[in-house]
């Protein structure tokens, strides 16, 4: 099985191009779905004794939590320290479940994928991209989205140019949504009878 990770800046169609591969049959993983369920659920404690008064109803409430951690890198990585093995171990679960179904492709779909080096954990890398100008106003768009904001959530993130050159494959969002579709038709033909090496390592994986 061929693991591909799916990566995109805020606001590049990076859900859109998950939406389609999953349309087309091919299983995704979201990242960012998993820490929502995780901050419901099996990280919860942890958080909360690291963190004390982010989960006052029994969950972790994200404005909270983001008080505690801003400006803090040293918090952050503590965040991330508790976070980041819960997620892999939902990751590897995952992918060794497609593949005892058979399943030739199986997507990650990970916001951070190389500002995490989440890239060591798949066969090929594919990145979302469009115009500066059209990630701007996609994302100004949304409800609550400020310049403030946007430019400190764009800080976070590897640059666009870096993230193309250190993908396998790009996908161009700003030419619609057909023409984005149309390009991963033909990269999932292309994919399908690529081997992968990843799942030789996670076969064996073992938390910790």
């Amino acid at each position: 099985m061929l693991v591909i990770g799916l990566t995109g800046s805020m606001g590049m169609g990076k859900s859109a191009a998950a939406a389609h591969f999953a349309a087309r049959g091919v299983k995704v993983f979201d990242a960012d779905a998993c820490v929502h369920r995780l901050y419901a659920g099996e990280a919860v404690a942890a958080i909360e004794a690291a963190f004390p008064g982010v989960a006052p109803q029994g969950h972790v409430d994200r404005r909270l939590l983001a008080e505690q951690v801003a400006g803090s890198p040293a918090r952050l990585r503590q965040l991330e320290q508790i976070i980041h093995p819960l997620v892999v171990k939902a990751e590897i679960d995952f992918l060794r479940a497609e593949e005892a179904k058979g399943a030739k492709l199986a997507v990650l779909e990970i916001p951070l994928l190389f500002e995490t080096d989440a890239q060591e954990r798949v066969d090929v890398s594919i990145v979302v991209s469009a115009p500066e100008a059209m990630q701007r106003e996609r994302v100004l768009a949304r409800p609550g989205m400020t310049k403030e904001k946007f430019a400190g959530l764009q800080a976070r993130q590897m640059p666009d140019a870096e993230k193309r050159a250190r993908a396998a494959f790009i996908v161009d969002s700003g030419t619609g949504l057909e023409d984005m579709q149309a390009e991963i038709d033909k990269l999932i033909e292309s994919l399908l009878d690529r081997e992968g090496t990843v799942m030789q390592r996670l076969r064996h994986w073992k938390p910790g």
